[in-house]
């Protein structure tokens, strides 16, 4: 998700990837440059309610969202500032009324567009007027292989026969397709069958995401978290697949973080490479930002540029580059490798956002929080608490039919 540096540029710019041209001369010096990606969640609402919704717990009302014009303007800056792609995503994307006329917008001004999305309320007429629009790609996710069990997790039934449905009709629309398939416990073992699922549905590229452990997935952290040896199957399958579908399917892996060594590059770094605008218009470093307290975002709405706020936001540049980093992480020999891990991580089970991230084996917390996760995959809880606008509902309650 996420072009190149010059000379003059320090070495921690000069990986290619990292997409280092300044947008001021005195930025030089500065570890970021042009973000290449942009996350927009257009809305919160979603017919979904999945208990590990990357969303925040308090989820933005449809009266807060910015409108198409807003919405238009802001892709305009993006595109003027240098960014490459722009993932629409949500809570559901497609929930918004004007998203054809949001991705024929942004196709104008010269973006990449992704669209991010559940699925469940696409049909041949709405994938074609956005394929006619100019999307470039579709992300589809999918709750397992497994019909009943994957509505089960999405909290709606008949969702997954949807998804298989739109999938087919992507591809039918030539629209390069990816599968996000989030993984937990209760569903990692459907894994050789969500890899031949993506393989029969003609996607270009797999996903296996573990899930992050923040907000709803935090409150959910004991229903989803697998066993060490699940994980480890999971890695092998992975890599025999990867070598038995080359040139076939591209599969991407992310191990959860609570069994990892080292944190993981979080975002490319905290406000490096990429921002997310939230459905009212905050311009935060990563969709779980604002679960840090005590940071203030600045909006679009407001009377500054998007480019003003990716310079000089104070929330941006408070955890940037590697100034802010405390011992152990000051004197490490990888802090402009991972920059630090996951702030939000950080602040989620350390309660500061400074701390080392506990998915590193040098922070005092990690054997702690390897133990927390080998206990809860192994102590049998399994009910969800869904998402949803009043704060969550335990399972037996919140399923929709």
């Amino acid at each position: 998700m996420s072009p190149s540096p010059t000379s003059v540029m320090p070495p921690a710019l000069a990986d290619p990837a990292d997409g280092v041209a300044v947008l001021e001369p005195q930025a030089a010096t500065a570890a970021y440059g042009i973000p290449l990606a942009v996350l927009a969640e257009l809305t919160h609402r979603c017919p979904l309610q999945c208990p590990y919704c990357s969303n925040p717990l308090e989820l933005e009302r449809a009266k807060e969202e910015l409108t198409t014009a807003e919405w238009q303007r802001v892709m305009s800056e993006l595109a003027d500032l240098g960014v490459l792609q722009l993932h629409l995503s949500g809570g559901e994307p497609t929930a918004r009324r004007d998203l054809v006329k949001l991705v024929r917008h942004a196709n104008h001004v010269g973006l990449y567009t992704n669209l991010i999305t559940s699925a469940v309320l696409l049909n041949r007429d709405s994938l074609a007027a956005l394929a006619d629009a100019g999307l470039c790609h579709i992300q589809i996710s999918f709750q397992g292989s497994m019909p009943e069990a994957a509505d089960r997790v999405a909290g709606l039934n008949g969702a997954h026969a949807k998804k298989i449905a739109a999938a087919r009709i992507a591809r039918d629309l030539d629209l390069p397709l990816t599968v996000n398939a989030v993984i937990h416990r209760q569903n990692i073992d459907q894994l050789p069958a969500i890899i031949d699922m993506a393989v029969d549905l003609d996607a270009d590229r797999l996903e296996v995401a573990n899930v992050q452990y923040y907000g709803w997935a935090l409150k959910n952290r004991a229903a989803l978290m697998p066993t060490p040896a699940q994980v480890e199957t999971a890695v092998a399958i992975v890599e025999a697949a990867r070598k038995r579908l080359a040139g076939t399917l591209v599969i991407d892996h992310v191990i959860p973080d609570y069994y990892a060594v080292r944190p993981k590059k979080c975002m490319g770094g905290w406000g490096r490479q990429f921002f997310n605008i939230s459905p009212s218009g905050k311009i935060l470093p990563c969709h779980a930002a604002e679960t840090i307290t005590g940071l203030h975002f600045d909006s679009v709405r407001g009377n500054r540029s998007i480019a003003w706020i990716w310079q000089h936001s104070e929330a941006l540049n408070r955890f940037r580059g590697t100034d802010w980093m405390r011992e152990p992480c000051q004197s490490c020999a990888y802090r402009e490798i991972d920059y630090g891990g996951c702030r939000c991580q950080a602040f989620a089970l350390t309660g500061d956002a400074a701390n080392t991230d506990p998915a590193c084996t040098l922070s005092p917390r990690h054997e702690r929080l390897f133990a927390t996760a080998e206990h809860e995959a192994t102590a049998g809880a399994a009910e969800f608490v869904y998402r949803n606008f009043s704060g969550g509902t335990p399972e037996g309650g919140g399923r929709q039919r």
